[in-house]
């Protein structure tokens, strides 16, 4: 059975806001809300896989305490430039 766009972006949704970590419910959920009607299929399967990555991960990526992986720089980057307060 085929996903349909409206329940994937759904499902992405629920994905970002029920992390684990408070501060990535927070993040990911601004972030989702904000950039998940805007993206791509291709956006939209890179986001999907790094949903799957450790919290712990994530959170240093995009607070910038480590570097994300190449293929998650430039999704991190925008995640940290939409989700976190100036």
């Amino acid at each position: 059975m085929t996903e349909t766009p409206e329940a994937r972006l759904k499902r992405l949704h629920m994905r970002s806001i029920r992390r684990g970590i408070k501060e990535m419910d927070i993040l990911l959920s601004r972030y989702a809300e904000a950039a998940l009607p805007r993206m791509s299929v291709p956006e939209l399967e890179l986001y999907d896989a790094l949903l799957w990555e450790n919290d712990q991960d994530l959170l240093v990526w995009v607070t910038g305490q480590q570097p994300a992986p190449p293929k998650y720089a430039g999704l991190i980057e925008d995640i940290a430039r939409v989700a976190t307060p100036s």
